[in-house]
């Protein structure tokens, strides 16, 4: 795989990571993210870490901010190509009143660029809207 193709198709990754989150559609799920991702962050403090299952049950267990018409707001930062099966991406994603940076290390698992690690940042909270 080129730099070039490589590129194009960690965009594609990324904007589908980007859909789900904000239409919250759990089917895709699994082509976004490696069945042995972690998700990390540190939230008031204390390390929060997430293994995919977890992840993939807290998404269900809420509304998407699709189905809330919550404000959307979603930008791709950078994309770092490592080699030709491993990638860095960092993206802006507003879930709610949160605005999230994330960095989203991709490997390129059977011929998909898949989610392995994920690192969150909270950036900003809004006030709270009537969603």
């Amino acid at each position: 795989m080129t730099e070039t193709t490589a590129h194009g198709a960690l965009l594609a990754a990324a904007s589908q990571y980007l859909e789900m989150m904000y239409d919250g559609d759990l089917n895709r799920f699994d082509a976004v993210f490696a069945p042995t991702a972690q998700l990390h962050g540190v939230q008031d403090g204390q390390v929060r870490v997430l293994p995919a299952g977890e992840y993939r049950r807290l998404l269900s267990s809420r509304p998407s901010p699709k189905s809330k018409n919550a404000p959307r707001q979603q930008e791709i930062l950078l994309i770092d190509v490592a080699s030709s099966s491993q990638a860095l991406i960092k993206v802006r994603v507003r879930i709610d009143d949160v605005l999230y940076v994330d960095y989203l290390s991709y490997h390129l698992i059977a011929g998909t660029w898949l989610v392995t690690a994920k690192s969150f940042h909270i950036e900003r909270r809004f006030e709270a809207t009537s969603i």
